[in-house]
């Protein structure tokens, strides 16, 4: 997944704008190059983890393009939803569509990797 999709992505169950993205690994592609003119993101840099109206510095869109993540964790902080991102695939599923057990495996194996604040928010809710 790029992080400039983020620049389009909102929490599928409350519509909350941006997500928080805690990325476990990610790929880089030194060889990746601009498809247009920066800024590519319109609204948010996630790349940077801001709104493009708050840097204070040109957003960094050469740096961006190089990476990819394999897997990492998209986080709602309006309604404390979590969506995994497996295989570079973010998997942002309505509650009664999700996959239990998978999910369930995925936070495990990251658990340690997830900031504690966003952790204990996560593990409190219904996921």
């Amino acid at each position: 997944m790029r992080y400039r999709l983020l620049d389009l992505l909102a929490c599928p169950m409350c519509r909350h704008f941006p997500l928080k993205l805690i990325v476990f690994k990610e790929r880089i592609d030194e060889g990746a190059e601009l498809p247009g003119k920066p800024p590519l993101c319109e609204i948010y840099c996630a790349y940077r983890g801001k709104k493009l109206e708050d840097m204070g510095e040109k957003p960094p869109c050469g740096e961006c393009i190089k990476h990819d993540v394999e897997e990492g964790l998209l986080y709602c902080p309006a309604c404390g939803r979590w969506y995994p991102i497996m295989n570079g695939i973010p998997r942002m599923l309505p509650d009664d569509l999700r996959p239990e057990e998978e999910f369930r495996r995925f936070l495990e194996k990251h658990l340690e990797e997830i900031p504690e604040d966003i952790r204990r928010k996560i593990l409190s809710v219904k996921s």
